[in-house]
């Protein structure tokens, strides 16, 4: 006689049963903490979220009048005569016509015209003996260019025993040299600058060097390609004007002068 069971026998399908309803009520409990999790996440970003879009639309505002301002200064600039431009840049420099600086760099310009050949390449020293001069410095540089009748080829920079030379549009060129320029340092490394010069850029009809101090290197002056006309900024170093006139005679180059008087 069997022995009666006590319970009765596993069936399958309540096995299969009990484990889906087991991977449903997993299913539902990571759902609920993601959606708690998102929930939180959302609670704390927000607020961060709204700062980031508020500065992005005050941002965007801002680029917009300024996108606005420079269209109106390029049509303005474009219906103004090479001479009218030349005049603003001026009167930016506080070289305005009638100023009582305007005739001494009226005829400084003038004797721009005597540099050969068709391309310029300007060398300014940036080392920090030349920091007071940058806000002056590109406005001048935009009228020498203009008023030498010359196509400028190229930007050189040097301090330190660094130098960095610049092709492209006459804007492009001074617009890295403003950014890239340290003005900084007390090494006035004339030569190694001309060295430099010298490998990165074509070979132009004159060089412009622009600078207030006496080079720290040698200069080599038969290395150097073209005449180097030199400006030296400031009278009151005789070892700068003694150098920037030996360098020009050496390269057959002319010492000019750039003085502002009362």
């Amino acid at each position: 006689m069997n022995p009666k069971r006590r319970f009765p026998p596993l069936n399958v399908y309540i096995i299969f049963t009990d484990i889906a309803l087991l991977m449903l009520t997993m299913f539902i409990f990571l759902l609920v903490t993601i959606l708690m999790t998102s929930k939180m996440v959302e609670e704390r970003q927000l607020p961060q979220l709204k700062k980031e879009v508020a500065s992005l639309k005050s941002a965007l505002s801002s680029a917009t009048a300024d996108r606005r301002r420079l269209l109106g200064d390029v049509e303005q600039m474009n219906a103004m005569t090479s001479e009218s431009q030349m005049e603003r840049a001026l009167s930016f420099a506080g070289l305005e016509k009638g100023g009582k600086n305007r005739k001494d760099f009226d005829l400084f310009v003038i004797g721009l015209k005597n540099l050969p050949g068709k391309t310029l390449h300007i060398v300014v020293d940036a080392s920090g003996s030349m920091h007071g001069v940058t806000n002056f410095l590109i406005p001048v540089l935009r009228v020498i260019v203009f008023r030498s009748g010359k196509t400028l080829n190229a930007v050189t920079w040097f301090s330190d025993g660094v130098a960095e030379t610049y092709s492209g549009s006459m804007a492009e060129m001074f617009d890295r040299l403003m950014q890239n320029a340290p003005f900084v340092g007390s090494e006035e490394t004339i030569g190694h600058a001309f060295r430099h010069a010298a490998i990165n850029a074509p070979k132009p009809g004159a060089y412009l060097l622009i600078g207030d101090e006496p080079s720290t290197d040698r200069i080599a002056y038969s290395a150097i390609p073209s005449p180097v006309y030199t400006i030296p900024l400031g009278h009151d170093n005789p070892d700068a004007l003694w150098e920037y006139e030996t360098l020009a005679k050496e390269t057959k180059g002319r010492m000019l002068k750039l003085e502002f008087r009362e």
